[in-house]
């Protein structure tokens, strides 16, 4: 392997695996900004070493065990540092514990540990999201701003501050005892969402998606289902991670090209996740009222069920999207509304809809918000303004894919522009 084909393989690398070895390194130094800074050593040292020595066997545990020795290396040249080791041992010891004990493995993860830590009552709720953002899946500040829809400096204050928090008040990196649990669990939902989004389409890159993040969202979501498993939301956001992941094999073509829904390939879905998707529904449902997540899943359980785009209950859809804006309004939520009322009802329902969400400050650097103006503009019969709102999408949205699609309508409907 060439140094840049090295330097791809430690970048690939650092993006699957920093969010354990963070994890990791966190339970051990009892400190996330540490962590961190031990994690980036890590990867410094793998940029250096392996261009000679190769890419190892075991990536991620070479660079936690790097990561590791250079706390060791740290701690020893503290005061601090008896007191560290000893908390090493002691850690040592309580995991050897646990192990003798048989206790379910989920609970020693370390991945969960670390989001409930991130998301302590003493942070605020933005500052929990964007801390375990960065920390676990693995996401820039930009790609964090774009799942907030706020600037890229807000959020970079965000994690900062939280980090500082949890040190400034020593706050251990461990799951909460079993009573506090329930009060921490929406922010940890909201987060595992937000990484699977980020996952399901990409806020920017040369990728549409990466399911990498899907795969690790989904699986922290079973890992919590596991912990909690009288929770009706946490098997309303699985069902819903699960049944939208299924199309993740037709939304893209063999080199990548966007597939929008409407024009997917069904038979290549992943019906084994649409079945567990719908049978986390059932769950949800019989366990109590569905929450957010759980009417989600409701509504991505009737693309589901549809064996065609036109066999879709789009005004089930459009009345589900109803409930959930009078449980959670969003400007997102009605802008969704909009797409299944212009399918339910016809294409003008949906713009007069679209429309109202015009002057909404959160969606004004949003491009789904004139990519779906333009759709239902260009279903109207009005081409040059919805190649218009297409050209505007285009410009809005920081992943490349996304960008040529929206281009590509633009063309399609008003050639002589381009």
């Amino acid at each position: 392997m060439t140094v840049a084909d090295t330097h791809r393989a430690v970048e690939a690398v650092w993006r699957i695996e920093s969010a354990r070895v963070i994890a990791a390194l966190a339970r051990m130094a009892g400190d996330i900004g540490l962590a961190e800074e031990l994690a980036q050593d890590a990867l410094v040292a793998a940029l250096e070493e392996w261009p000679r020595t190769g890419v190892p066997d075991n990536p991620g545990a070479w660079l936690t065990q790097t990561a590791k020795h250079r706390a060791i290396d740290q701690f020893r040249r503290r005061d601090t540092y008896q007191r560290k080791l000893e908390q090493i041992g002691r850690d040592m010891e309580l995991r050897q514990e646990w192990a003798e004990a048989d206790l379910d493995d989920h609970i020693g993860d370390d991945l969960l540990r670390l989001i409930f830590t991130a998301c302590h009552p003493q942070l605020p709720v933005e500052g929990r999201l964007a801390l375990t953002l960065r920390l676990l899946g693995g996401l820039t500040t930009a790609e964090i701003a774009r799942a907030f829809l706020a600037p890229e400096p807000t959020v970079g204050q965000r994690i900062s501050r939280a980090k500082r928090t949890l040190a400034d008040k020593r706050i251990p990196i461990e799951l909460p005892p079993p009573a506090e649990l329930p009060a921490r669990l929406a922010s940890v939902l909201e987060v595992i969402y937000l990484i699977f989004n980020e996952g399901y389409a990409a806020g920017a890159g040369p990728d549409w998606t990466r399911p990498d993040l899907c795969q690790e969202a989904m699986r922290l979501g079973r890992v919590l289902a596991g912990l909690m498993p009288a929770e009706p939301e946490v098997h309303g956001l699985l069902a819903l991670m699960e049944l939208q992941a299924s199309r993740l094999p037709a939304r893209t073509a063999p080199d990548g090209t966007p597939i929008l829904l409407p024009d997917q390939d069904r038979s290549r879905w992943d019906h084994l996740l649409v079945r567990r998707g719908l049978d986390g529904l059932r769950r949800a449902e019989e366990l109590g009222t569905l929450g957010p997540y759980g009417l989600q899943a409701a509504i991505a359980a009737c693309h589901a069920r549809a064996r065609t785009p036109q066999a879709t209950d789009w005004p089930r859809i459009a009345a589900l999207y109803r409930l959930l804006a009078h449980l959670t309004p969003s400007p997102v939520v009605e802008l969704n509304r909009a797409v299944a009322v212009g399918m339910a009802d016809g294409p003008a329902a949906g713009l007069a809809l679209a429309d109202t969400l015009l002057t909404e400050r959160t969606l004004r650097h949003y491009a789904h918000l004139p990519a779906v103006r333009g759709d239902l503009l260009a279903k109207l019969g009005r081409p040059e303004e919805a190649a218009a709102e297409f050209r505007r999408a285009a410009e809005l949205t920081r992943n490349d894919r996304e960008r040529e699609l929206f281009l590509g309508r633009a063309a399609t409907l008003d050639p002589a522009a381009t």
